[in-house]
């Protein structure tokens, strides 16, 4: 069988460098392609020395010159976006993982998907651990009325709270069906102290030098307390999920949100 051919979109990016090596190691997949806006060379050596890839400024530009399988995207909402209307309308699958898309976006790629007969797999996170936190999550908000959320990230991290954070209080909320109680403070010295709030859910985002990416989610009933908490030490833990992704996003068709239905994590 040939391998999945892989365009990676963000490629002199952090996780875009992290995509192409991990997508080399691996003999079922394919680099074909890479794109960058900052790309001022028109090829790029492949990590393990094996080729050079064609590297653009432009994704139309590159899908019109060559014809991957799936376009693995790690950049900013409003150019993946952008990519997602060229590439399904070309049928190009689409593995996303970038932060700050709205639910109208998600709307928009679902809807390109269905109508180009491509999948798409969106994830505001990539690692197997904050798919297990999740699930976990979304069990024990049924029991408990206040939660709390504490998002920690790297300083050069451009939006807050994080994708991650506000994909987890969503799913607390839709799986508690209704809104989290909510203390608000009589005086506040700072304002903004309690942090930002959704439904209920107070969302506190650290932005500091020596994070990856942390998320806690803290629960708090009479008389106990109830703390989930995942560390992304290093970004060589998206890996497996990006790559279970490009693997199963070419069998499927239309959106699918997050990795719990790749890993067969149940419903809560």
């Amino acid at each position: 069988m040939k391998p999945i051919a892989v365009l990676v979109y963000g490629a002199l990016g952090r996780m875009g460098k992290e995509v192409i090596a991990a997508v080399c190691r691996d003999p079922e997949l394919k680099i074909v392609g890479a794109v960058d806006l900052k790309a001022d060379q028109g090829m790029l050596p492949l990590p393990d020395g094996s080729a050079e890839v064609p590297l653009y400024a432009d994704v139309s530009s590159m899908l019109k010159s060559w014809h991957p399988q799936v376009l693995v995207d790690f950049t900013v909402a409003e150019a993946s976006m952008i990519a997602a209307r060229v590439a399904a309308k070309q049928g190009v699958n689409l593995v996303i993982g970038t932060s700050g898309l709205s639910d109208d976006n998600l709307k928009e790629i679902d809807q390109l998907c269905k109508a180009n007969n491509v999948g798409a797999v969106v994830a505001p996170n990539f690692t197997i651990g904050a798919a297990v936190l999740l699930n976990a999550v979304k069990a024990a908000a049924k029991f408990f009325d206040f939660a709390e959320i504490i998002e920690m990230h790297h300083h050069e991290k451009v939006d807050a709270p994080s994708g991650t954070a506000l994909a987890t209080a969503k799913a607390m909320r839709q799986s508690r069906g209704k809104p989290f109680s909510y203390q608000k403070t009589k005086k506040e010295t700072i304002s903004g102290t309690r942090g930002g709030e959704f439904d209920g859910i107070a969302i506190h985002s650290v932005r500091l030098p020596g994070f990856v990416a942390s998320q806690e989610v803290v629960f708090g009933g009479i008389g106990q307390t109830l703390s989930v908490r995942h560390d992304t030490i290093g970004r060589e833990c998206y890996l497996p999920g990006v790559i279970l992704a490009i693997k199963e996003v070419v069998k499927r068709q239309g959106l699918i949100y997050g990795l719990n239905t790749l890993l067969s994590l149940g419903e809560q």
